[in-house]
């Protein structure tokens, strides 16, 4: 279910700041020292949105890794963005 702006509003502010609202869309930009190690930060998303059944969109330019999550067949923002935001916001550099 596709949640409201007041929700999306409240749970947004319960991420780290690098996490924001674009559109219909959660966003963060992510900088690395080096390719290694930004690509090991994408393997580590691997699990959890496995788990999740629900995975970002991954844009990788050697250090710098974006990830965009929105619930395609929604249309939108739901509580699994949300969710799935809040494990990649935990994981380790």
């Amino acid at each position: 279910m596709l949640l409201t702006q007041a929700e999306i509003t409240e749970l947004a502010r319960q991420l780290p700041p690098s996490w924001s609202v674009v559109g219909k869309e959660l966003q963060c930009d992510r900088k690395f020292p080096d390719f290694v190690t930004a690509m090991n930060f994408v393997n580590q998303i691997i699990a959890p949105a496995e788990a999740a059944g629900h995975h970002p969109d991954l844009y990788i330019s050697y250090n710098k890794v974006k990830i965009t999550l929105t619930t395609h067949d929604q249309g939108g923002l739901t509580q699994k963005d949300f969710d799935l935001a809040k494990i990649i916001a935990d994981l380790p550099n």
